[in-house]
């Protein structure tokens, strides 16, 4: 059987998302000038793998990109406002609160098969539609809230993730009822080191902590969370730091400074 965080979206998403490319998008070619009219100078467009260092240039490591604010980042956010804010103050900083824990676990499991920036454009709708991820809520979810969100533009309307997230209230629930919290349930599986990555290349798509923390959430009733998909949580929750070496947010406190030296 496929596994569930590879299951095919029912309707695609109709604006396809290029920011988190590590490529920046390609300039416009200048038109052809007039006869007789002199060419107008190049406008200077500095190059984002390229910083300075004093008065001489010097290129930045690959996987970096140099922002217009003179602040390296990790290749994955680009240019765009949204995505480059989520880098800078949310991806990778540790969570605790249970109410996010699982809001990013449902969100993470929506987002299966498309790109995190069409889930980060629609979180805000996302957080209406399920009325704050409430799992007491949530939970209560029957047919008719079922048919509601399968006819909420606003969201991704795909049957099998909508029910999987109001299952997965229901297991929190039971969590919870056992005495137990999925903060501590998931932080269990934290890695005591790991590797700072230089390239992107050096970035895993799932760790044995990822494919063991999916077999507990699985146990538990939670559904879309795959090896992969659990990994992508951990990066954003702070499980792990995969923030690039020489990416400003890398060594900043808020991400707690508890990982490993950078690789070899």
């Amino acid at each position: 059987m496929a596994d569930p965080d590879t299951a095919p979206e029912t309707a695609p998403e109709t604006a396809p998302d290029t920011a988190s490319s590590a490529h920046p998008p390609a300039r416009d070619v200048a038109d052809r000038p007039e006869p007789q009219v002199a060419d107008p100078p190049e406008p200077q467009v500095a190059d984002p793998a390229v910083g300075t260092a004093g008065d001489h240039p010097t290129r930045l490591p690959e996987g970096l990109v140099l922002h217009a604010d003179g602040l390296a980042r990790c290749w994955w956010c680009g240019h765009d406002d949204q995505y480059v804010a989520y880098h800078d103050t949310e991806w990778g900083v540790p969570v605790h609160d249970e109410g996010r824990l699982f809001e990013k676990l449902c969100l993470e499991g929506f987002q299966a098969g498309l790109s995190w920036l069409t889930i980060l454009r629609k979180r805000a709708a996302f957080r209406e539609a399920f009325e704050g991820f409430d799992p007491a809520t949530v939970a209560r979810y029957g047919d008719t809230e079922v048919a509601r969100l399968l006819h909420d533009a606003r969201i991704v309307r795909n049957r099998a993730k909508i029910t999987a997230t109001i299952s997965g209230a229901a297991a929190l629930l039971e969590l919870h009822a056992r005495g137990e919290t999925l903060d501590a349930l998931v932080w269990r599986f934290a890695p005591s080191a790991h590797p700072a990555p230089r390239h992107p290349s050096d970035v895993p798509v799932t760790t044995p902590e990822a494919t063991a923390l999916s077999a507990a959430l699985k146990g538990c009733g939670f559904r879309f969370v795959g090896p992969t998909t659990v990994y992508a949580f951990m990066q954003s929750m702070g499980l792990v730091n995969d923030h690039l070496v020489g990416c400003w947010r890398r060594d900043h406190p808020a991400l707690g400074g508890r990982y490993a030296a950078p690789q070899r």
